[in-house]
């Protein structure tokens, strides 16, 4: 049987409340008893000794039995509750006035008679003639003839009239309207109970229904508590419940960030996909006529042929490189080199490299660098390939003309470099996933192919960002930022 917390806990609080109930109206019974037994042998303590003193019950160095029986039935008569017997020196019962067959046992235990006698503390019990185990409250007087031990007179204070009298009260009205009394206050308890407890989860199960239906794919789960309300109110399922709402929120962000990864790598094979078809057809196209119109082809076109499936050819690996390349960033199979170098000379030696390109395109390669050798710490190969890709991007979608500055600066222990150009720009609506994934859509300044998505890994890997700056008048800006070395 499958139970709810509040169920398990209503049932465990109905037991414990049920016991403590029935331990407490035992105790309360027990002290009681026990309370009545010590005033009755408190005040009944010097009976047996004022019986024997008050009658003639001695003989001539013996005891009078006949007369001590007779006094017995007058005794029990006044007070039906006591019961009187006579005991010789070892205990043995040798008078009594008991009905014929009441008489359980002919031998009663000295020990509590002696204890009684020496004064102890009340009360004391002793054997009862009329049960075979049963123990009653008592006095008891030492019979003496001069030196000679005769006896003792053994006066049971609660006998079986006290207790006929006792079964009937106990089935009286009162004991009644006392158990209902008690079954009504152990009923409002648990009712209270029932309801603190409902009280007392109400958070957990609020808690348990959003857990149930929380949803990776939803929204971030909405919960009316925060942390800070919960840690001061020190309450564990407020607590509970903020923990829980952040580690939905956290989850949902995460969900969203896999489900774009997701987007993002399919889009990325699309456009590689895209990307290349395009230099593949080409290349095929070219190889084909060369196959079947060699023969009939002028050496002049055969090597214009030749020359541009080479080019489309150049592009397949350059793109396959990337791939590659950008494949082993983010599977970390690249570890950084770290050391110090001028970023200036750095930046005067990739503008050789593209001399040539620039030239071709009639553009102008511009530095702006300051005095210093603008020394950073970093992996160089790495850093290169970031002025490689960021400067060649700029080129191509640089009208003619037009310009591609770099510029350094300094600022608090970094190197921030800037790489603008004076082309169109990129459109405001790929701005979002610039560094995410490249574009091929025709009429739109492209990403930079894979050359972006290689560059933000590279600065990932240096503990820093590419940004997009926005300048009127101007193209894209390309910013990021280098730990200088010895910051």
């Amino acid at each position: 049987m499958n139970l709810t917390l509040l169920q398990r806990l209503s049932v465990a609080f109905a037991i414990l409340l049920l016991a403590c109930c029935g331990a407490s109206a035992w105790l309360q019974i027990r002290a009681n008893d026990l309370h009545e037994k010590e005033v009755v042998q408190g005040l009944s303590r010097g009976l047996a000794d004022s019986i024997a003193r008050d009658n003639n019950m001695i003989g001539p160095g013996t005891l009078k039995v006949e007369d001590i029986r007779r006094l017995f039935s007058k005794l029990m008569n006044v007070n039906p509750s006591v019961e009187v017997y006579l005991l010789d020196s070892a205990g043995r019962i040798t008078g009594d006035d008991a009905p014929a067959g009441h008489l359980k046992r002919d031998r009663v235990d000295l020990n509590p008679l002696h204890r009684l006698l020496d004064g102890q503390p009340l009360p004391i019990l002793g054997d009862d003639p009329r049960s075979v185990d049963g123990q009653k409250v008592f006095s008891v007087a030492a019979l003496h003839d001069g030196s000679q031990d005769l006896g003792y007179l053994y006066v049971v204070l609660m006998g079986e009239a006290h207790d006929l009298i006792s079964a009937q009260v106990a089935a009286s009205s009162v004991l009644r309207t006392t158990l209902w009394s008690m079954a009504l206050v152990a009923l409002l308890g648990l009712v209270a109970g029932l309801m603190a407890f409902r009280m007392i989860t109400r958070p957990l199960r609020r808690l348990t229904d959003t857990m149930r239906h929380f949803d990776t794919q939803a929204e971030p789960v909405a919960l009316p508590v925060t942390a800070e309300d919960g840690a001061s109110r020190r309450d564990e399922i407020a607590v509970l419940e903020a923990s829980f709402s952040q580690m939905a929120a956290r989850i949902a962000e995460q969900w969203r960030t896999l489900t774009q990864l997701d987007q993002d790598r399919r889009e990325l094979v699309a456009n590689i996909s895209h990307d290349l078809r395009t230099p593949l057809a080409s290349l095929h196209g070219y190889l084909e006529t060369l196959s079947f119109k060699g023969a009939t082809l002028s050496e002049v076109e055969r090597q214009r042929y030749l020359a541009a499936a080479l080019s489309q050819s150049d592009n397949v690996r350059q793109l396959a490189q990337a791939l590659f390349e950008l494949a082993r960033l983010e599977h970390g199979a690249v570890q950084l080199v770290v050391e110090d170098f001028s970023l200036s000379d750095l930046i005067q030696d990739v503008f050789q490299k593209f001399e040539l390109m620039a030239e071709a395109r009639q553009s102008r390669l511009v530095a702006v660098l300051p005095r210093s050798s603008s020394m950073v710490s970093a992996d160089l190969g790495m850093i290169e390939r970031v002025l490689t890709n960021l400067i060649d991007n700029a080129i191509r979608h640089t009208p003619s003309g037009g310009t591609i500055e770099v510029a350094l600066k300094h600022e608090a222990g970094k190197v921030i470099v800037t790489v603008s150009d004076t082309g169109p720009g990129i459109p405001a609506r790929l701005l979002e996933n610039l560094f995410r994934r490249p574009f091929s859509q025709a009429g739109d300044r492209r990403s930079g192919g894979l050359g972006l998505l290689i560059v933000r890994r590279i600065l990932q890997l240096h503990d820093a960002q590419i940004r997009l700056l926005s300048a009127p008048g101007k193209g894209a800006i390309f910013c990021f930022e280098l730990t200088a070395a010895g910051a």
